[in-house]
Order: structure tokens, then C-alpha cells, then sequence
């Protein structure tokens, strides 16, 4: 019974949760970067080096040539993808950007509250007496 405790106490703990949130969160923020490089960075790109569809270049490892990408793959042929390559690459570069940009403002937070001093504790009231009964003898004379 020892491990089944152990086990709900640790995905009870508010840890897990909050990485299952992240989790979460990071898929969705993966299909934005997708689309963001497949259709809006990707094609001004292609639109410069000639009309290019970086998702549709390929190299085909037959005698038998393919309109597209889609076609070598529906009819089977071993292809090299490599415009899907570049594609995910170019993804995976945003997402480890906007990761370091999220990790870095979260260590710059943690050093500024590092850095500011702790309040001091607020003196027992004992201590409090006995400090204004000194000042008020000291005033007397």
C-alpha cells in the first residue's frame, strides 16, 4: 500500500498539475508556430527565390518522376522530404526562442526578488517597551 500512497501524493501535488497545464499549453503554442511558418513566414520566402513551396520540395528516390510531394507520397515512393525539413527546423527555432525569451524573463523575476532584502521581523512587543522606556529615560536626563 506504501507505493499507492506515495503515487497519489505525488499527482496530487500542485507540481504535476502545473506541468500537465504546460504540457497543454505547449501543444497548442506548437500548432500556432506551425502555421505561422507553413503560412505566413514560409511563403514571402518562397515568393522571393522564385515561386518555391518549401512544403512541397522534395527528392525522389525512383526512375519514376512526381508532380508533388503528395503524389510520391500517395503512390508509395520512397521520397526525401527535405522542405518539410527546413519547415521544422525553422519551427523548432521559434519555439527554442520563445522558450529562452520565457526562461530568461523568469530568471531576470527570481534574481530582482533575490535581490530585494527581506523585511525585517517586526520586534516582540516586550522589546518595543523596553526600547521607548530606554529613549524616555534618556531624554530625561
Amino acid at each position: 500500500m506504501g507505493i499507492i500512497k506515495e503515487f497519489q501524493d505525488f499527482a496530487v501535488k500542485g507540481n504535476v498539475v502545473d506541468m500537465a497545464v504546460g504540457i497543454i499549453i505547449g501543444g497548442a503554442f506548437g500548432t500556432i508556430v506551425k502555421s505561422l511558418v507553413d503560412d505566413i513566414i514560409m511563403p514571402p520566402i518562397g515568393k522571393m527565390m522564385g515561386n518555391i513551396d518549401f512544403s512541397d520540395l522534395f527528392i525522389n528516390l525512383t526512375d519514376i518522376q512526381y508532380d508533388s510531394l503528395d503524389a510520391a507520397r500517395e503512390a508509395g515512393a520512397p521520397v526525401i522530404a527535405y522542405g518539410s525539413f527546413i519547415n521544422n527546423v525553422i519551427s523548432f527555432l521559434i519555439v527554442a526562442w520563445a522558450v529562452f525569451m520565457l526562461v530568461k524573463a523568469m530568471n531576470s523575476l527570481k534574481k530582482k526578488a533575490e535581490e530585494e532584502p527581506a523585511a525585517a521581523p517586526e520586534p516582540p512587543k516586550e522589546q518595543v517597551l523596553l526600547t521607548e522606556i530606554r529613549d524616555l529615560l534618556k531624554a530625561r536626563g
